[in-house]
């Protein structure tokens, strides 16, 4: 009986150790395995019918909809600032979007993490802009619009000399900071560019526009299903805490709890403090959860069974799309399972 109650642990380690080897090569270059497969969805979808929405925020901040992730524009004297910049589809039905706000140049784009549902238009849209940089970033002979990103961002769109990039580099971050922020005072407004480690991946950036008093939260902060962390590319669960509560100490809230700061999340609909505070409280209660069966020995398949994300999957589970429930709590497990 001994041997009996062990196969299914012996089927599952001959599995795992199959995939390990017929997998290696993926592993040891997962980032541009996501590259790729991100790639790859956005040429499965169809943008024809795709709308780019504009919703006024507040100050001089909107907010754009369309495929992919939210974009922030602040536009006035100076001309236009975009944090990310969807599909690379997009980008014509992006510009006519920013073009209906303002017809000032395109100056920044500043990128909150490297996944292409934000960084796709880059390329197109900076080179319709044009930099007010004019110091050692500067590209003189290309005078585009300046692409600002956490160096981690321009790490994963690059490669190493002689390799294939998994993107073009008229797409790369053209000034990068490695500091805890970056600030920058454009169009009367100082903006601080913060980064939030190990989070949504090892890249984010939250971006804080302190007179319209907005936060772009990029994909540490979604409305439309459980926080997709890329643990392969260095996303934790605990990061994406305290990023939310990074969030949580920037916004102040108007009375009663509604409006004040006004946060953009990578997806889903505007959102103010008290959005951000309930999201961070569930985040947390199915971590705590996770990690104290963690703590008992229990196994994914154990943890699964127990259903701890189970009062909250009517509201932002999934049985069905790329980042279902499971694949929500096994990355949460795999990253407190191995945290040191």
């Amino acid at each position: 009986m001994g041997s009996g109650s062990q196969k299914p642990e012996a089927r599952e380690a001959r599995r795992r150790a199959s995939l390990f080897h017929s997998g290696f090569w993926l592993l040891a270059s997962g980032f541009l395995l996501v590259a790729t497969l991100q790639f790859a969805y956005s040429q499965q979808q169809n943008f024809d019918n795709v709308e780019i929405k504009v919703l006024p925020v507040q100050g001089n901040v909107y907010m754009l909809v369309g495929a992919g992730g939210n974009i922030t524009l602040q536009a006035s004297e100076q001309g236009v600032l975009l944090v990310d910049t969807q599909f690379a589809q997009l980008s014509d039905k992006v510009l006519a979007a920013i073009r209906k706000i303002s017809n000032r140049p395109i100056r920044y784009i500043i990128n909150t993490h490297y996944h292409a549902d934000h960084t796709g238009g880059n390329e197109k849209i900076a080179d319709v802009g044009k930099t007010l940089n004019v110091g050692p970033g500067a590209n003189l002979q290309r005078p585009t619009a300046t692409i600002i990103a956490h160096i981690n961002v321009l790490n994963r769109m690059s490669a190493p000399a002689g390799q294939q990039a998994p993107t073009p580099s008229g797409a790369w971050p053209t000034d990068t900071y490695l500091t805890a922020q970056k600030e920058l005072y454009f169009n009367d407004e100082a903006i601080e560019i913060i980064h939030v480690p190990a989070a949504h991946t090892d890249g984010d950036s939250i971006v804080f526009f302190r007179k319209s008093d907005v936060v772009s939260a990029g994909d540490v902060f979604v409305t439309t299903g459980y926080p997709y962390f890329d643990v392969q590319a260095g996303g934790t669960i605990n990061g994406v805490i305290d990023a939310l509560n990074r969030i949580i100490h920037i916004a102040i809230p108007k009375h009663e709890q509604e409006g004040g700061t006004y946060i953009i999340p990578g997806h889903g609909r505007l959102c103010d403090e008290h959005d951000i505070v309930e999201y961070r409280d569930m985040v947390t209660i199915i971590r705590d959860r996770v990690q104290a069966m963690v703590k008992k020995g229990m196994t994914l398949e154990q943890v699964k069974a127990a259903r701890p994300t189970k009062e909250y999957d009517r509201r932002y589970g999934s049985t069905t799309s790329p980042r279902t429930t499971d694949t929500f709590v096994e990355a949460v497990y795999n990253t407190l399972k191995t945290k040191k």
